[in-house]
C-alpha cells in the first residue's frame, strides 16, 4: 500500500497496477482532486486524480449517499477524501470504478479555477505554469521527464559509472562562446574582479564537461546531470537559457567508443519509456504527435549508421532538394540539412563524424588531415541533432597550440585553463565524451515542439515569472 495514515490510503497507480487482482466489492480509500462531474437528478460522475498515476478515476455517487446533492456541485480542483468500494468494469473503457460511501472535502476550490474542462492553447498554460501540471498533457511530458531521469541514472549506474557533481559556478567558459551568466557582487561599473566574492570572474556554468574530464582521469567513467545556462538571447522553440544537460566521460576510449556508448544510451532511454510510460506514451501518440510510437520504435531497433562530415557535405550538394541555408564545406550542418540527411538519405538516426575544426570547440581532438576533429554529431529523424560529442585532445602540445591561438583570438587569459593542460602532464589517457539536452530528448520523445513545455519552468529571455 502507498500513501498515509497507517497505510490506509489506495492511490491510483496501486490500483491500475494490480488491476488482475482487485476484488469487487473491496473496501477503498482515496484522497486526490476533482478532475470533471457529470451529475443528474440521482447519479453523479467524478473523476478524480491523485498524482499518482496518468489516468484519473472514475468515481460513482448515488443520490442516497448523504451530502450528494453538495458533492455533484463541487468545483474542478477540490480536493477530497472518497470512502467507497470497488466496483469492476472490465468490459468499459476504465477497469474498475469507485462506488462512494463518503465524500470529504480536503480543501475546497475557487469557482474561477482557470483549468476548465475544455481545451487551452499552450501559450495559456505558459501564463500559469504553476497550474500547468494538472493538465492532462502535461501530466503526461513531466511524468515522462522522471522516468528518463531516473533511466539515465540507471543506465549509467549499472554501467559502474561515477555520478560526478560538477559546479554551477564557475570561471570556465567551456564552450568559449562568451555566454555566460555573470555571477558577482560589484556593483554594475566595476570591474576589478580581486573584489569580488570569488576574486576572479565567474558565471553560471554552460557544461559540466571539462570538470568532468578531471573526474574521468580518476574514476575512468563518469557522467554529470545538472542544470547549465546560456544567456543567449534567442526566442526559437529549441533554445532555453536554464536547461539540463547529461554528460558522460569515458576514460581510456577514443571516438567510435563514444558513439556506441551513445547509441545504447538512447535505445535505453526509449525502451524505458514504453515500458514505464506506457499510458503516457499512448497520449502523446494520439494527441501529441500521431506515428510517434512506430518512429521511436524504428530507432530503438535500427543500427545507427555513421557518415563523415565531408560525406555529408557532398551527398547535401547532390541533393535534388533546395536548403534554405548554403551547403559548403567548412560551414556548419544546418537543422534542415540534418532531418534530410536522417530522414530522407539514411531513414533513420546517423552520427555525422569528422567536422572541421574551425567550427568545433578547442577540446576536440585533432585528426591526423589537420583540418578536422574527431567529433560526432548524432542525428535522428523528427529532430535533426540530438547529442554532440567527441574524443578529447590528450596531446598537451597540441592542445597548448590550439589553446594559445583560440585565446588571443578571443582576448582571454591562457591561464584560465592551466588546471586543464595540467591534467595532460599527469597520465591523460585518450577520452571521450557527449552532451545530451536532457529537455531536447524529452521533446523527442514526447513530439512536443517547443522547450518550454517540457520543463515545467521554463528560463527564455524576459520570461522568469515563476
Amino acid at each position: 500500500m502507498d500513501g498515509v495514515g497507517r497505510n490506509t490510503i489506495n492511490t491510483a497507480k496501486e490500483l491500475y497496477d494490480k488491476v488482475d487482482a482487485l476484488v469487487d466489492g473491496e473496501k477503498i480509500v482515496m484522497q486526490g482532486w476533482v478532475r470533471s462531474v457529470r451529475d443528474s437528478s440521482k447519479l453523479a460522475f467524478m473523476e478524480i486524480s491523485d498524482g499518482s498515476h496518468f489516468k484519473p478515476v472514475q468515481v460513482v455517487l448515488e443520490a442516497d449517499m448523504k451530502g450528494f446533492d453538495e458533492a455533484k456541485k463541487f468545483p474542478i480542483a477540490t480536493a477530497v477524501e472518497v470512502t467507497g468500494s470497488l466496483v469492476l468494469t472490465p468490459d468499459s473503457k476504465q477497469p474498475f470504478e469507485l462506488k462512494a460511501d463518503q465524500v470529504k472535502v480536503l480543501a475546497g476550490a475557487d469557482l474561477m479555477y482557470p483549468l476548465q474542462k475544455k481545451r487551452h492553447s499552450m501559450e495559456f498554460l505558459r501564463d500559469i505554469a504553476y497550474l500547468r501540471p494538472r493538465a492532462n498533457t502535461f501530466q503526461a511530458v513531466f511524468r515522462l521527464r522522471s522516468v528518463i531521469a531516473h533511466a539515465l541514472h540507471c543506465f549509467f549506474q549499472d554501467r559502474n559509472f561515477v555520478y560526478s557533481h560538477t559546479p554551477i559556478i564557475t570561471a570556465n567558459d567551456c564552450e568559449g562562446a562568451g555566454e555566460l551568466f555573470r555571477v558577482t557582487t560589484l556593483e554594475p561599473n566595476e570591474e576589478d574582479f580581486s573584489k569580488d566574492f570569488f576574486a576572479e570572474k565567474t558565471g553560471l556554468t554552460v557544461s559540466g564537461q571539462l570538470e568532468a574530464e578531471a573526474m574521468a582521469l580518476a574514476f575512468r567513467n563518469v557522467y554529470t546531470f545538472g542544470p547549465t545556462f546560456r544567456a543567449e538571447n534567442s526566442n526559437t522553440p529549441r533554445h532555453a537559457s536554464e536547461f539540463w544537460m547529461l554528460e558522460p566521460e569515458i576514460a581510456f576510449a577514443d571516438l567510435s567508443d563514444d558513439m556506441d556508448l551513445a547509441e545504447d544510451m538512447i535505445k535505453h532511454v526509449i525502451n524505458a519509456a514504453f515500458e514505464k510510460a506506457p499510458f503516457e506514451m499512448k497520449f502523446f501518440d494520439s494527441f501529441i504527435e500521431k506515428g510517434i510510437i512506430k518512429r521511436l520504435e524504428a530507432v530503438m531497433n535500427a543500427d545507427f549508421k555513421r557518415m563523415t562530415y565531408t560525406e555529408a557535405i557532398d551527398v547535401l550538394k547532390k541533393a535534388k532538394k533546395p536548403f534554405e541555408y548554403p551547403v559548403e564545406w567548412g560551414l556548419d550542418l544546418q537543422t534542415e540539412h540534418e532531418r534530410y540527411l536522417s530522414e530522407e538519405v539514411i531513414r533513420g538516426p546517423v552520427f555525422v563524424t569528422d567536422y572541421p575544426s574551425q567550427i568545433k570547440a578547442f577540446y576536440m581532438r585533432e585528426n591526423d588531415d589537420g583540418k578536422t576533429v574527431a567529433a560526432c554529431d548524432l542525428l535522428v529523424p523528427g529532430v535533426g541533432e540530438i547529442i554532440g560529442g567527441s574524443q578529447r585532445e590528450e596531446r598537451l602540445d597540441i592542445l597548448e597550440a590550439i589553446l594559445d591561438r583560440r585565446m588571443q583570438d578571443a582576448g582571454i587569459n591562457p591561464e584560465e585553463l592551466s588546471w586543464y593542460r595540467e591534467l595532460r602532464k599527469y597520465g591523460g589517457v585518450k577520452h571521450a565524451g557527449f552532451g545530451l539536452g536532457f529537455d531536447r530528448i524529452i521533446m523527442y520523445l514526447t513530439g512536443m515542439k517547443n522547450i518550454r513545455d517540457v520543463i515545467p519552468f521554463p528560463r527564455t529571455p524576459r520570461s522568469a515569472l515563476f
